[in-house]
């Protein structure tokens, strides 16, 4: 039987499939360097990593032969296997992770090439409470984390105010999806400030040198659950030294206001809808 041979010991790829979860055969990749890139696995496997044992169906590879991503499953979802059925397999793992030792459901889990932790990607519904630069924050969907073991950003699991460059932001994105956990919606820069955040319950007014001002807030769509309701849209502010991002909508270009002199001020933007804090709408 061929088998891979690894820094994490000698995997064997997947080599039958079945009528239920795994209907094909997925190929091994390569770099173009010649090293492996991922490796789906025949049966689930125990890779030793950095943050502790994690059960494994698929793995993948930094060009330096270190560990890239791990997911603990790697079935196929179809009308004849659904997410509840491979919900049924996922097990917590326990993981000694730079925000302290955390047991959870993991889609997945990724590192640096230098084997740091560079992510985790929580099953749905599962929530860890993440120690921040604003405080400890429920978190759902994703963790990232810098390369030094500070965490990058997280999706907040409910709405949590934070102070920001334009003061108290309720954040709190209810279109977050987990796709993997590599960026969230509320991240910190290299001294701990917010300097990005996604909302739905606060406006913000921008006032220009000259004294004009100007108020952004969140905007509505139509509802895809009903043509008669309408649902409110995150808006994402950026803030960095030289200039403050604001996009209220996501198909439409950010503001960007460059420069000094501008002074901003948060207040609380309260939409009129029946349930503004569901976690997923049919809309996404």
């Amino acid at each position: 039987m061929r088998t891979i041979s690894t820094q994490y010991g000698e995997l064997i790829p997947q080599h039958t499939a079945d009528d239920l979860r795994k209907r094909e055969i997925l190929p091994v990749e390569h770099h173009a360097s010649g090293g492996v890139k991922s490796v789906p696995l025949e049966n689930r496997t125990v890779i030793s990593t950095p943050v502790g044992d994690i059960p494994a169906e698929l793995v993948s590879f930094h060009e330096n032969g270190s560990l890239n991503r791990i997911f603990p499953l790697n079935g196929k979802l179809s009308g004849y296997w659904s997410q509840d059925d491979e919900a049924g397999l996922a097990e917590p793992v326990a993981l000694t992770t730079p925000m302290g030792l955390i047991r959870a459901r993991l889609l997945s889990a990724s590192f640096y090439d230098n084997q740091s932790l560079r992510s985790l990607t929580l099953w749905p519904g599962e929530t860890v409470s993440v120690p921040t630069p604003a405080g400890p924050i429920e978190a759902h969907i994703g963790v990232s984390f810098t390369r030094d073991g500070r965490v990058r950003s997280l999706e907040p699991a409910k709405p949590v105010a934070v102070s920001t460059p334009a003061g108290e932001i309720t954040a709190y994105d209810p279109d977050a999806v987990g796709v993997n956990g590599d960026a969230n919606s509320l991240a910190f820069d290299d001294e701990g400030k917010v300097c990005r955040v996604a909302t739905t319950l606060t406006a913000l007014i921008a006032v220009h040198p000259d004294g004009r001002t100007h108020r952004y807030v969140p905007e509505y769509r139509e509802s895809l659950c009903s043509e008669a309701e309408r649902e409110v849209v995150p808006m994402r502010v950026e803030f960095d030294r030289d200039e403050v991002r604001i996009a209220t909508a996501p198909d439409q270009p950010a503001t960007v206001l460059r420069g000094k002199g501008y002074v901003f001020f948060a207040e609380p933007f309260l939409p009129q809808l029946p349930d503004m804090f569901t976690g997923l709408r049919c809309s996404v």
